[in-house]
């Protein structure tokens, strides 16, 4: 698995291991260590971004398929341009997943390059692309694992959503989405409801984790979702000014601390479904679409939580696709 955003390594790979059983033998987080493990490792599989430092996933790829010819190679990317997904495929990768399709495409997608085909995420399914009779894409019956997400649009940036079916799952979620930022070295800020921070806060130390040293190291902040969404209201509208400044304060004292070669900030949080929760869903809407703005500019992922009993129409309420079309990926438990 080699990405430079551990948690979605975590994600792919607990999905995975999940759904198909598949054992994970190593992970790399940048092109030239990608390189060096498919050397030593020769796997049978790799899922590989683009965007990597050092090296990017394309010449990577054309590296890798010199040294492990055997391996197969998917790509993982955000990218949605027929261009690059053709370059991408030329190096002899077997697929191309989208990463806001991952939820339907991944599991299926998978499958297929183990079995020799061809897979082609359903973002670019109107695209030609030869032989297509061996090729799968989401409209193939065989892909249909899982709820398609919404089209989304922000896909320079991490902002991603996901949707849990209670408290229970929010909270096992987030602590494992905050534990995996945490073992890489990166900082977390946690900006939820007291009860889910209670119950995230119990889940990590059950894990083990050191979370009073995380929390003196200033690289786990854990705040008060009603409290800080109070904050960012002026006269019960929200400010987009003090909204910047509120949130740069934050990412400043928070990057400070974050360690490793390609340190980064993640924010996980329920701001924005607070306020839907308040009845005020135009603002939770605009929180969301100023946050791409705010955040663009610095070296941040985030990871938004959304029950499904704030949407009591489903994935047919308006509001609930508009919210899915502030995000990068859109995820569902």
């Amino acid at each position: 698995m080699v990405d430079d955003y551990q948690p979605w390594r975590y994600f792919v790979s607990s999905t995975l291991q999940k759904q198909l059983g598949i054992k994970f033998i190593g992970q790399a987080s940048d092109g030239r260590e990608a390189v060096q493990k498919t050397q030593e490792l020769k796997p049978d599989l790799i899922l590989m971004d683009i965007g990597l430092p050092t090296l990017n996933g394309i010449e990577a790829a054309r590296q890798i398929r010199r040294l492990s010819p055997t391996s197969k190679i998917l790509f993982l990317s955000e990218g949605r341009s027929w261009d690059i997904a053709e370059e991408a495929l030329g190096t002899g990768a077997g697929g191309y997943v989208v990463k806001s399709d991952a939820g339907r495409d991944l599991v299926p997608a998978v499958e297929a390059v183990l079995q020799g085909k061809q897979f082609v995420s359903g973002s670019l399914r109107e695209q030609d692309f030869t032989d297509s009779k061996d090729e799968y894409t989401a409209d193939d019956p065989r892909s249909e694992r899982s709820v398609e997400p919404p089209p989304t649009q922000n896909a320079e940036i991490r902002h991603e959503v996901e949707f849990y079916s209670d408290d229970a799952a929010f909270v096992t979620g987030f602590a494992a989405f905050i534990e995996a930022v945490l073992d890489a070295g990166n900082a977390a800020i946690l900006i939820a409801t007291e009860s889910h921070r209670s119950g995230i806060l119990q889940k990590l130390k059950a894990k083990g984790l050191d979370v009073g040293a995380a929390i003196k190291q200033g690289r786990y902040l854990s705040l008060d979702a009603v409290e800080t969404v109070s904050t960012l209201m002026i006269n019960d509208v929200l400010d987009p000014i003090h909204y910047a400044k509120v949130v740069g304060d934050l990412l400043t004292k928070a990057a400070k601390s974050a360690e490793g070669e390609h340190p980064r900030v993640t924010f996980c949080g329920e701001c924005a479904p607070t306020l839907l929760a308040e009845g005020n869903a135009e603002a939770a809407i605009q929180l969301e679409h100023l946050w791409n703005e705010i955040t663009k500019t610095y070296r941040v992922d985030t990871l938004c939580g959304y029950l499904w009993s704030a949407f009591p129409h489903g994935e047919g309420s308006p509001i609930f696709e508009r919210i899915c079309a502030e995000h990068s990926a859109v995820h569902y438990q």
